[in-house]
């Protein structure tokens, strides 16, 4: 059973009406969102998820949302099916949660820009970040990987070239002491921070919350409030950085952000766009919590529902000083 003290406390975040909503969604079968790899156009195996569907004799699957062009989802009893067809096996089609997605896409990524990803493995938002710098056709830029641990690093390394990324440079290392190491060197920055997962529980898997506690989720803020101030360090004055992760936690959300932006007066939080296919599945970042003030109104907490993922991203720019 999920902890009384988390659902309480999803109740303070949320307001009783919305919570309800949350813990909902950690019950319902999940679907599958599947994204089409524009990568594999480039190499020339392209095969769309409308022909995955059709070669499976599956029901047609459904566009996810108009900011997320290229991702379909299809219902979770297909599940199985397609995730042994060779499309998925071999990179053309990629299992991506949306919320993942628009949190790439939010960096805005653009042919010939030095990329950053922070804590990569295993790689569904590095795939993205690839693509949008190889929109014009052609690998272009740069795109750094960081991962510390080692199984986690040499499975990235193995999706990425699995999925036709050309131009990745991959670092084993704690990313905590890459912005002293390399200083402002990229336009555009990804940390996606390691967090207590809280977005992830589901009562059919209980290993997925057994871990949590306060203690957990303060372990955790510790090691994102680091990660987040070397991210930064690594930005260009002009560049962007998104930071996200998929807990509900505010100590590991908007209190990593209004620390930054304390720390940093060039830091500034901009707002995420977001669809009108959207709107009801977004709230805006806390401006309080436990006494405590926190400018992100434009920060973005995306709700959970049986398809999406619960998630949290604040878009920094470094300003030019």
């Amino acid at each position: 059973m999920i902890p009384v003290d988390f659902t309480e406390r999803l109740t303070q975040i949320f307001g009783p009406q919305t919570a309800e909503r949350v813990i909902a969604s950690m019950s319902a079968p999940k679907a599958i969102a599947l994204w089409e790899n524009p990568l594999a156009k480039v190499r020339g195996t392209a095969v769309s998820v409308a022909e995955l569907c059709t070669d499976l004799q599956l029901a047609p699957a459904t566009p996810v949302s108009s900011a997320l062009p290229g991702c379909w989802q299809v219902p979770p009893e297909q599940r199985d099916a397609i995730m042994r067809h060779e499309a998925v096996s071999e990179g053309d089609i990629y299992p991506i949660n949306p919320s993942s997605l628009f949190a790439a896409r939010a960096l805005d990524v653009q042919p010939g820009d030095e990329v950053l990803d922070l804590a990569a493995a295993p790689g569904g938002k590095s795939l993205v970040l690839a693509a949008a710098l190889s929109a014009n056709g052609a690998a272009s830029g740069r795109l750094a990987l960081v991962e510390p641990v080692k199984p986690r690093f040499f499975r990235l390394r193995a999706n990425m070239e699995r999925c036709g990324v050309l131009q990745a440079d991959y670092y084993q290392r704690d990313g905590r002491g890459v912005g002293v190491a390399v200083g402002e060197r990229f336009d555009r920055v990804l940390l996606d921070a390691p967090c207590s997962s809280e977005s992830r529980f589901h009562t059919s898997e209980p290993s997925s919350f057994t871990h949590w506690s306060l203690r957990k989720v303060r372990e955790c803020s510790r090691k994102q409030k680091s990660l987040l101030r070397s991210a930064y360090r690594a930005l260009k004055p002009g560049g962007t950085l998104v930071y996200c992760t998929c807990s509900f936690a505010p100590e590991e959300n908007e209190k990593i952000v209004a620390s930054l932006l304390k720390r940093e007066e060039s830091a500034q939080l901009m707002p995420v766009a977001v669809p009108a296919d959207m709107a009801e599945r977004v709230q805006s970042g806390l401006t309080q919590w436990e006494k405590r003030s926190f400018e992100c109104a434009t920060a973005l907490r995306v709700l959970p529902d049986a398809l999406w993922d619960g998630f949290f991203m604040a878009k920094i720019e470094k300003r030019h000083s």
